[in-house]
C-alpha cells in the first residue's frame, strides 16, 4: 500500500473576523488564518494540494499570529528541493483565489478540479466574490485540467482519493491520504480545528461540530463535516494555524 508524508507550507494569510471560520460563533474576534499549499511526498509523482497566494504578505505580526514562517510559492517549494516545474499533480480543494493563484507556474502539472468549481468560477454568484477566473486561465488554455464529475469517491493515485464535499463551495474536494499513521483528510472546506472540536458552550447546544463561516448550505455542511470527521484518523482542517509550525504530518 502506498503511503505518504504531508508537508504543510504557509503561502499566505488572511486577517479577518473569526466568524468567517466558525458559523454563528466568535463574531467580532480578530483572527489570522494561514493559507496552505500542501506538498504530498511519496510515490513517483510530485503532488500539491492547492497553490496558495501569488504575493503573500510576509510580516512579523502575521508570522507571530500563526506561529510559523510565510513563504512565497517558489521558496516554499524550494524548502523541499522542488521548483514549480517539478510538480506533476495539483489537486484543488476549491478555486477561491487564495487557493489557486500560483497554478500557472506549474507548467507540467495536471490539475484535478471538480466540475462544479469550474462552472462556478466562470459564473459565480454575486455573493461569492472570492472566485477570480484569471488565475486558472493559463491552465485551461494549456488543457492541463482533469475534470472530476459527480459525487463518487475517486482515486487520483494509489493511496490518495478525493471526496466531493460541497460544504463551503459547490465543487469542494476533501483529499484522503494514506500515511503510516493512518488516513489523513485535508478538508475541502475552510475551517479550523475548533470547527471539529467545539468549546463546551457549543457542545452544550448539542452541536458536534461548527459549520464553516460561509457555506453553500449550512445544514448540509454540518453533515458533511461529520462524515469527513468519521472517515479520518488524522484531521487536517484547511486553515488550522497549528500546522504552520509543523514540517511533516504522517
Amino acid at each position: 500500500m502506498a503511503t505518504y508524508k504531508i508537508h504543510p507550507i504557509v503561502m499566505g494569510t488572511k486577517v479577518f473576523d473569526k466568524g468567517m471560520m466558525t458559523y454563528q460563533h466568535d463574531y467580532g474576534t480578530p483572527y489570522t488564518i494561514p493559507i496552505y499549499c500542501w506538498y504530498i511526498e511519496g510515490g513517483n509523482k510530485k503532488i500539491l494540494i492547492d497553490t496558495g497566494e501569488m504575493r503573500p504578505i510576509q510580516s512579523e505580526d502575521r508570522e507571530k499570529n500563526i506561529g510559523g514562517k510565510i513563504y512565497t510559492f517558489e521558496d516554499g517549494l524550494a524548502k523541499w528541493g522542488l521548483s514549480p516545474e517539478d510538480i506533476d499533480i495539483v489537486i484543488h480543494t476549491h478555486l477561491h483565489a487564495d487557493h489557486c493563484e500560483n497554478d500557472y507556474k506549474c507548467s507540467n502539472a495536471r490539475f484535478y478540479i471538480h466540475e462544479n468549481e469550474l462552472k462556478t468560477i466562470h459564473d459565480p454568484h454575486p455573493l461569492d466574490f472570492r472566485y477570480v477566473e484569471d488565475y486558472i486561465y493559463e491552465i485551461e488554455e494549456a488543457k492541463q485540467i482533469e475534470v472530476l464529475r459527480g459525487s463518487e469517491e475517486t482515486e487520483v493515485v494509489p493511496g490518495i482519493r478525493v471526496l466531493h464535499t460541497p460544504a463551503h463551495t459547490p465543487g469542494g474536494l476533501t483529499i484522503l491520504i494514506d500515511t503510516e499513521k493512518g488516513q489523513a483528510a485535508i478538508t475541502g472546506f475552510c475551517v479550523i480545528k475548533e470547527n471539529f472540536e467545539p468549546p463546551v458552550a457549543v457542545k452544550a447546544m448539542e452541536m458536534e461540530v461548527i459549520p464553516p463561516g460561509t457555506s453553500t448550505n449550512t445544514y448540509e455542511a454540518y453533515d458533511l463535516m461529520l462524515m469527513v470527521r468519521d472517515r479520518a484518523e488524522i484531521l487536517l482542517p484547511l486553515h488550522e494555524p497549528e500546522f504552520a509550525s509543523i514540517d511533516t504530518i504522517g
